[in-house]
């Protein structure tokens, strides 16, 4: 079991971390009020005691922060850890997870600690992750490999009369209460990343599905609306324009579970692909329909993205 002795955070970069006892992770930003927080991969930055202790028997004093480091932790070698580590810290209630992305870093300026010691560690003893779930962790806490993999939803709504604020958007909250029940549960997979409100526009649906892509910001994107015969309903056009690879046996799924419910599932014209390393689903655009199709594939989903992010790599059981 590993355990946390401090967590420092610095409000300007380039000044050493000091520690402030108790800090709130922030989902896809890293800690309040830390300089080096913001939507990339380094968001935290961790160093194991063990390793700053036997710095500080070459005779270098030093305190928690110094190094630049965010967390210290105790009895855990994040070291040897691989890239794609879930940690799971903080209260056991409701627990943050961070994910490693990267261990060590070149450093381009010399540190005030290496020009007096000659050396430093951060560079091949840091190890450096993004915040996938938000929650307040404390000095004491405990710190532990995570045994599952948690993924980031992004949710796009397509839907010119919810864009005009027309129309609620009561697709969107049933997706959430499918993937995200408001219970909390430390088994949960799914986390949400982020929500975008679009109007029926093949080309900003296009593009805001490769940005998210593009950008890492989330491991699944679910679309809901768009997927029917209106000339407006674009959306399963603009996810095959931004796929690299297509995945038709989830929707053919879909509409073969819904044909089960009502014949009209046949006219759905809904697709799946991915893109980079995340998969976009469409999901019809009624919330009755959303929560039948997405109850009926969400378990399969969670092996299909741990294949794809490189969590698992064994397709057979």
């Amino acid at each position: 079991m590993g355990k946390i002795l401090a967590v420092c955070v610095s409000s300007e970069k380039g000044t050493p971390k000091r520690d402030i006892g108790s800090v709130e992770l922030i989902a896809g930003h890293g800690l309040s009020g830390d300089a080096h927080s913001g939507q990339w991969h380094r968001q935290v930055s961790l160093l194991s005691y063990e390793k700053i202790e036997d710095f500080r028997e070459k005779g270098a004093k030093v305190e928690y922060g110094d190094f630049g480091e965010n967390i210290v932790a105790d009895n855990i070698d994040l070291k040897n850890l691989p890239v794609g580590t879930f940690l799971e810290c903080g209260n056991k209630e409701k627990s943050a997870v961070l994910e490693i992305t990267q261990i060590g870093k070149e450093c381009h300026i010399r540190c005030a600690i290496y020009n007096v010691m000659g050396d430093c560690i951060m560079p091949r003893e840091g190890v450096f992750a993004r915040v996938t779930r938000g929650g307040i962790i404390n000095a004491g806490d405990e710190i532990n490999i995570r045994g599952e993999a948690l993924y980031r939803v992004w949710l796009i709504t397509a839907s010119d009369k919810g864009f005009a604020g027309e129309r609620e958007d009561k697709s969107s909250r049933i997706i959430r209460e499918v993937i995200m029940p408001k219970q909390y549960n430390e088994k949960s997979v799914y986390i949400e990343a982020g929500y975008t409100l679009l109007s029926d526009d093949q080309t900003a649906l296009e593009n805001e599905m490769k940005r998210v892509c593009d950008n890492s910001l989330a491991d699944l994107i679910l679309t809901t609306g768009g997927t029917g015969f209106s000339p407006r309903d674009r959306v399963p056009e603009a996810t095959i324009a931004a796929a690299h690879r297509l995945v038709p046996g989830i929707a053919e799924a879909m509409r073969a579970a819904g044909m089960n419910i009502t014949k009209r599932a046949m006219l759905s014209r809904a697709a799946a692909a991915i893109r980079e390393r995340t998969l976009i689903v469409n999901l019809p655009g009624s919330p009755k329909a959303a929560r039948e199709n997405l109850e009926f594939i969400i378990d399969d989903l969670k092996h299909g993205l741990d294949i794809l992010t490189g969590h698992d790599s064994e397709c057979a059981r």
